[in-house]
């Protein structure tokens, strides 16, 4: 499975031949080195000649002629190992070769670049291990340049942030403690074919390069991602078959144990979930092993000496200062009250250890000032004399006793060892009293109370409460302008109709800090949260809004994640969204080793933990989902992982706290309004024949700009098979807007009559009609009365209202009405001696829909009466104007026909 590729470095020989006779000659033991000009060999080059194999000796000598494929990387490792149902190809040695450790692991066409730099002096002792990570995916990955101006990557997008996180959980708990040196894993995406995804490669390429570094870990660690497709559980899938997967589980750990599973699913049963963690731990188990090999064969020596750990008479003297007062202030059931007292006995202990000498006074050590007693205790203990006065060795000892120094610690060691003590503490009353903090059982869940529409003018809100833990949760409504817009590796811009967004400020926690852009942890709880919900939400054809639910922590005690999942439920349902069901989310914790603390030395779980229990303890797993199934869940080990046993104990009792959660939200007061707000935006859904759209949206979009000022609605969303979607804050515009659509995109035919049409318009030649909102025909001056008018006006005036009747469509999509066509015969004749009607409602209040031929055909009929003969003899002369015999009304030719019907008339 191990291959080296240093048989590659003698795949293409090279002959020198002055130099190879002069090579041969001199002994292999015996290397010269020349001075003056001669180019000089690595030292690895040089160490090399003492190998078993002659010809690689004698071509490393020749180094400064030698091929770059030989000997440019004499450490260049490739090897194969497997990840899941394929293998994945191993590089170092080859790129970075400077940091401690770099390699590039390859799956398909997609190609991941690790690297680990360690600080060479370790930083200040604290209790969160200095580790940093950076991953990045490469625009160039997939032939393309960021679409910013400055044309190159920028600040870390919500999705890179989210496979930092993956990689840093993961490797944490196989970091040693007292490990201070400063660790970087950077983590870049250099090629990306579309169908290997990234980021379980970019976990396992960190275990690798972390295996093969200087840090001292305890374990190597890989990760995948297992899907559900038709049933079946497989490893690694491409993202084509993602698509159709109703889990999406990512697990990392190591040959032996579980470190961290996140995923999200379609309400899966735990006893699923459990098995799809099988399959992914087997598949966990296989890489790590040949990672392990890999690392034993070509790892670094690990940098063991750099850990520094308090030394262990300082936890004898923080027992015996805070034991039973540290005891009593962490069974203070308040957070703020317990976090008081726990600091003010810390500062005691730390005033009461400085005062007896144990500690350093860092602020003043070092200085010549500080050290004047230890200076003359070393002068005190030997006599100098003067050189000369006595004879060699007759050198005079005085004895004189020392004062016992004490073992002198630091600030921060007390500080570490004091949490670790108060950590014990609170382990061992949870074990062997059975009670927590609060007084709960370890099965047992805080107060819950819940409330909605807090917020009269926002679409929907909610203040959920747990114990000391509250999440305002707040719903927005809006169209696709609204939507979250992602720019990703897949080359197509991605639209988010639905995001929840998760903020924590410092006042949650009774603190004063910086308020920025959101942190890592908010980005991932935030987006836990969002797929926890996003399984509920109705298909965008039955609601078509784009949502956006704001997250806002205002106390913090733990699990405020999962409170923004329950009150993020609760405002969905007072926005009127039509969830499926309610989903409810809770915390779960462990204490690893009991039998330290008098158990039985069974793992114990515990429900909806509290800030102090998730800092204390060995687990943070948070479930969500209803009484049925789980939609997302999310677990962190902290020790040193633990197995599928433990896990679906934990995951039986999280189902039970979350059906207790769920009949508790059912109590809230006042309840959600399950309907749309008044404040929410409208949307209507209207189908239009997909040739219409581009006329709707116009040159430039000037036509659908022109319909949203014209209706006053506040969007309109058009899609290429049709769908319109219109936003409006009432319905007055929606309706507007709807007829508006509804005239341009109608198919008109000859013969249909249009009531009460406003004249929009006149020009020498006839009248513009608006027979539908925004659809305008020409009613020729001829068309407007049976008697003879010389202009439009001597008829009617522009808002008039009038009755007209479709009588030609030409190719062009124009349209040619009449008003004349929809007298009756009778009444033609006798116009045709009097003075026309002045307006057309004469005709609007008879009932009967007339249908009558075209002006073009009643021309054409043959054995018409004589007064039919002399309207047609007054038609052709008034078409005419008088001067020139036309051969009817309808005879106006092709080019005065296209400039009768303006720009929207030929929509059709």
């Amino acid at each position: 499975m191990l291959t080296s590729p240093s048989n590659a470095l003698h795949s293409t020989p090279h002959f020198w031949p002055i130099r190879r006779s002069r090579l041969l000659l001199r002994p292999r033991n015996f290397p010269r080195f020349h001075s003056g000009g001669a180019n000089f060999c690595s030292l690895s080059l040089l160490s090399a000649r003492n190998g078993p194999s002659p010809r690689f000796s004698v071509r490393a000598l020749a180094g400064p002629d030698a091929s770059e494929d030989g000997l440019a990387f004499p450490n260049h490792v490739s090897v194969k190992i497997p990840f899941g149902n394929r293998e994945i190809l191993v590089e170092t040695g080859l790129m970075g070769r400077q940091a401690s450790s770099a390699v590039t692991v390859t799956d398909g066409e997609t190609i991941v670049y690790t690297s680990v730099c360690l600080a060479d002096v370790p930083s200040e002792p604290s209790d969160f291990l200095p580790l940093y990570v950076h991953y990045q995916e490469r625009f160039s990955a997939v032939g393309r340049t960021s679409g910013g101006f400055f044309k190159r990557e920028g600040r870390t997008k919500d999705h890179e942030v989210l496979i930092c996180r993956l990689i840093d959980r993961p490797l944490r708990p196989t970091m040693p403690k007292g490990f201070y040196n400063e660790t970087q894993i950077l983590s870049w995406v250099l090629s990306y074919d579309g169908l290997h995804a990234p980021d379980a490669l970019a976990v396992t390429s960190a275990g690798i390069a972390v295996a093969l570094s200087e840090v001292p870990n305890s374990k190597a660690v890989a990760g995948v991602r297992v899907g559900l497709i038709g049933g079946e559980f497989i490893v690694n899938p491409t993202v084509k078959e993602m698509e159709e997967s109703q889990l999406d589980l990512f697990l990392a750990g190591t040959d032996s144990a579980i470190l961290t599973i996140e995923g999200y699913s379609n309400f899966l049963p735990e006893e699923m979930l459990v098995r799809a963690v099988k399959v992914g731990q087997d598949a966990v188990q296989a890489t790590c092993t040949a990672i392990e090999a890999l690392a034993k064969k070509y790892g670094k020596p690990k940098m063991v000496d750099a850990i520094r750990l308090p030394p262990p008479e300082l936890y004898n003297h923080v027992k015996e200062l805070a034991g039973e007062e540290l005891s009593k202030a962490l069974q203070i059931k308040s957070k703020i009250a317990r976090r008081k007292a726990i600091t003010s006995l810390e500062e005691k202990v730390l005033t009461i250890l400085t005062e007896k000498g144990y500690v350093v006074d860092e602020a003043a050590f070092g200085t010549t000032e500080a050290q004047p007693e230890l200076l003359e205790d070393e002068d005190e203990d030997e006599e100098v004399v003067p050189e000369g006065e006595v004879d060699q060795g007759d050198v005079h000892i005085r004895p004189i006793p020392r004062k016992p120094i004490p073992l002198l610690f630091s600030e921060v060691d007390v500080k570490l060892v004091f949490k670790e003590v108060s950590s014990k503490l609170l382990r061992r009353r949870i074990v062997e009293g059975g009670k927590r903090s609060d007084g709960r059982t370890p099965d047992g869940t805080r107060p819950i109370n819940s409330r909605c529409g807090l917020l009269p003018r926002a679409h929907g809100s909610s203040l959920f409460t747990r114990g000391e833990t509250q999440a305002l949760a707040v719903v927005t409504l809006g169209d696709k302008q609204m939507a979250q817009r992602i720019d990703n590796l897949e080359g197509s811009d991605e639209y988010k109709r639905f995001y929840l967004q998760y903020t924590f400020p410092p006042s949650s926690v009774g603190e004063v800090g910086r308020i920025g852009a959101p942190g890592r942890r908010e980005i991932g709880h935030g987006t836990l949260a969002e797929r926890a919900l996003e399984t509920i939400l109705p298909s965008d054809d039955d609601f078509p809004y784009t949502i956006r639910v704001e997250s806002t922590i205002l106390e913090s005690n733990g699990s405020s994640s999962m409170a923004s999942v329950c009150g993020g439920c609760l405002a969905l349902q007072d926005a009127g969204v039509p969830v499926k069901c309610s989903v409810a989310g809770i915390a779960m914790g462990m204490v690893w080793d009991t039998e330290e603390f008098g158990g039985d030395g069974s793992p114990l779980i515990l429900s909806d933990i509290t800030g102090a229990e998730d800092a204390s303890g060995d687990m943070d797993f948070k479930v969500a989902g209803n009484e049925d199934g789980v939609t997302a869940f999310q677990m962190d080990i902290k020790v040193g992982g633990i197995t599928l046993e433990i896990m679906e104990k934990a995951l039986i009792q999280a189902k039970a706290g979350r059906r207790h959660i769920l009949a508790e939200m059912a109590k809230c007061s006042p309840p959600p309004m399950l309907s749309l707000s008044k404040y929410a935006p409208l949307i209507h859904i209207m189908k239009v024949h997909p040739s219409k759209v581009y006329s709707l949206i116009g040159s430039g979009g000037k036509k659908v700009k022109s319909i949203i000022e014209e209706s006053g609605v506040e969007g309109i969303d058009m899609q290429d098979d049709g769908t319109v979607k219109i936003m409006a804050n009432d319905v007055a515009s929606l309706e507007r807007a709807k007829a508006i659509i509804s005239g341009l995109t109608m198919v008109p035919a000859v013969g249909d009559i249009y009531r009460n049409c406003e004249i929009k318009s006149m020009a020498p030649y006839g009248a513009f009609v608006e027979i539908a909102p925004g659809r305008e025909g020409l009613c020729h001056v001829s068309e407007l009365s049976a008697e003879w008018l010389a202009k439009p006006e001597d008829a009617y005036n522009i808002g008039d209202r009038i009755d007209v009747k479709l009588i030609e469509v030409n190719e062009k999509g124009q349209l040619r009405l009449s008003v004349r066509a929809l007298l009756p015969e009778s009444e033609s004749d006798k116009d045709s001696q009097k003075q026309p009607p002045t307006t057309g409602d004469s005709t609007k209040s008879s009932p009967r829909k007339y249908v009558n031929p075209s002006v073009k055909d009643r021309a054409a009929t043959t054995g018409a009466s004589g007064d039919e003969l002399v309207w047609k003899k007054k038609d052709v002369r008034r078409a005419s104007g008088g001067d020139k015999p036309m051969k009817g009304s309808s005879s106006t030719n092709e080019e005065d026909r296209g400039s009768l019907v303006n720009g929207e008339a030929t929509i059709s």
